[in-house]
């Protein structure tokens, strides 16, 4: 396995490109904990910014708005704005200031909550599916893409080890 020293050695020569993440901003004097933490934040911003990228110049459109719709195919009889903030994990002004676009655009709507009469379900339209359909295929093709070049059985065990990680992550926290 690549360390650290070893993979800031092999982007210097040029294998790989010269992008500026946290890793590599690192001095290579931080504990293996925190090597790991920043490689795997560093995964994932590559991934993410060109997933952003993608959304914004051939869809027009932002991930928080891609994930909001995620969410809502979830919930095909709608869901409350802040059950959509919490799975995002965002404040409700934000839920709230998407789902306004998006229903400009006629991909979601306001439905009354016959349960609560003081809030909304917001739920897919019909073109909203069709929307959403065509933004999950490309995102799916991207992931894979941007995934590919690692053999299966490498994607597979790093799949496992991370779900090992998650788990003992999990068991650290202190309780809520």
């Amino acid at each position: 396995m690549t360390d650290f020293t070893t993979y800031t050695a092999v982007q210097h020569q040029g294998a790989l490109p010269a992008i500026p993440d946290l890793e590599t901003r690192a001095t290579g004097d931080e504990d293996q904990d925190t090597r790991l933490w920043l490689r795997m934040l560093s995964c994932c911003n590559l991934i993410e910014n060109e997933v952003r990228s993608r959304l914004r110049t051939e869809f027009q459109t932002t991930l928080p708005r891609f994930d909001l719709m995620s969410q809502l195919t979830q919930a095909p009889k709608g869901m409350k704005m802040s059950e959509l903030s919490r799975l995002m994990m965002v404040t409700n002004g934000n839920v709230t200031g998407i789902t306004d676009q998006l229903e400009r655009e006629g991909l979601v709507e306001r439905l009354k909550d016959a349960r609560d009469r003081r809030s909304s379900l917001i739920r897919l339209t019909a073109k909203g599916k069709r929307t959403y359909r065509k933004l999950q295929q490309a995102h799916e093709s991207w992931i894979q893409s941007l995934l590919g070049g690692t053999a299966p059985t490498t994607r597979e065990t790093l799949f496992d080890l991370l779900g090992e990680l998650k788990h003992a992550t999990y068991a650290r926290l202190p309780a809520c």
